[in-house]
């Protein structure tokens, strides 16, 4: 296990006893239609799991960490809802926030949000296409979840939500920060994954109307996932001036983050993976975290052999978020996320389904060997 550092990030999450819940994620689940080796155009048969950007933290919170978590999101009542909370529900995560919506027969009026997923090999791309339009979901409002009820009288330490949620529509933006501005009241941790979703960002009504309101949620926050690309497309932050001219090139994060942390001094820890995609099935892992002035990286896999690379990202906040918990320095975090989130992508699904054992192995000498 790597050293807890001596001075750990400003941040100060209330007492658990004073808590229901560790961390609460505000987002959208879907149901992930995967078909395994075959295309989508061409399957007979498809595995389903359950899945979201911001889901998938809460999930491997609990499953993987043994924190106690939570999911605030909206789901029709139908029998794909139903399957949504069967799935839900074997992951340990509270769907007591949950809204229910009524939905007519054919999902006209509001529907579970779909997302169908190739993991992609070699030279072929993952590839995803959602089908969501209407979800229950997206049409969560403010005023809707009594959050002076579950931030104040219930307590939660840690606030988790992300940019693929406020990406859905106006009025999961404006509930977003509703929730962020609640959490802040009741004096949760806040983190925001900034999560650049190029095909949401292109159906929206009014990017820069969404900037601004992602720019008041990180006003707000202790912790930011993003790297530059995903600062500059989320916030319209000046993006670095020049190039990442290598994989392991820190230089446009540091600058990207000086200028964030310049106009946003509350913010505590920003945290972003390094990802190079050789092909679908190779690639390039390792992440970087700041904390004020000083910088820390984790080891860099130079070929990590990926099964399915979709919820690699949120596996790597959930091990810095589980680091910032446990208060270990953010060295520690950073590695934590880092070898969680290189455990997730060799498995299937959106969600890790790894253990404490088995990133203790990966951060040692020995990762690789067998455990009999």
């Amino acid at each position: 296990m790597p050293a807890v550092a001596p001075s750990p990030p400003k941040i100060s999450p209330k007492s658990a006893d004073e808590c229901r819940w560790d961390c609460l994620a505000l987002g959208e689940v879907m149901l992930r239609f995967d078909p395994g080796e075959d295309r989508v155009r061409t399957a007979r048969s498809f595995r389903v799991w359950e899945g979201g950007g911001e889901y998938n933290v809460a999930r491997s919170l609990r499953r993987t960490f043994g924190w106690r978590t939570a999911i605030a999101t909206a789901l029709p009542r139908t029998e794909l809802g139903a399957l949504a909370e069967d799935l839900i529900l074997q992951g340990g995560v509270d769907m007591s926030p949950v809204v229910w919506r009524e939905a007519d027969a054919i999902g006209r009026d509001t529907r579970m949000g779909l997302n169908f997923t190739e993991r992609g090999f070699g030279v072929r791309s993952a590839l995803g296409c959602s089908d969501r339009a209407n979800s229950a979901a997206s049409q969560l409002a403010p005023g809707e979840i009594d959050w002076d009820t579950l931030f104040g009288r219930d307590g939660v330490r840690w606030l988790h939500t992300g940019g693929v949620f406020t990406a859905l529509s106006t009025s999961t933006a404006a509930i977003a920060l509703e929730t962020v501005k609640a959490a802040r009241r009741h004096g949760t941790v806040v983190s925001f994954d900034l999560n650049y979703r190029p095909s949401l960002w292109v159906s929206h009504g009014d990017p820069e109307a969404l900037r601004q309101v992602n720019r008041e949620i990180v006003s707000t926050c202790d912790v930011l996932f993003g790297d530059e690309l995903a600062i500059a497309g989320c916030l319209g932050e000046a993006n670095a001036p020049v190039a990442r001219e290598t994989s392991t090139d820190r230089r446009p994060f540091d600058h990207s983050v000086d200028q964030l942390m310049a106009r946003y001094p509350q913010l505590s820890v920003v945290a972003a993976t390094l990802r190079d995609p050789v092909t679908a099935t190779r690639n390039g892992w390792g992440g970087l975290i700041r904390d004020g002035d000083t910088r820390n990286a984790s080891r860099y896999i130079d070929d990590l052999e990926i099964l399915d690379r979709v919820g690699g990202g949120d596996a790597f906040a959930a091990g810095v978020i589980h680091a910032l918990l446990s208060g270990f320095g953010s060295q520690a975090a950073v590695d934590w996320g880092t070898a969680h989130g290189a455990l997730a992508m060799t498995t299937p699904g959106d969600t890790a389904v790894s253990s404490i054992g088995e990133i203790i192995r990966l951060l040692g000498p020995n990762a690789a060997a067998t455990v009999r």
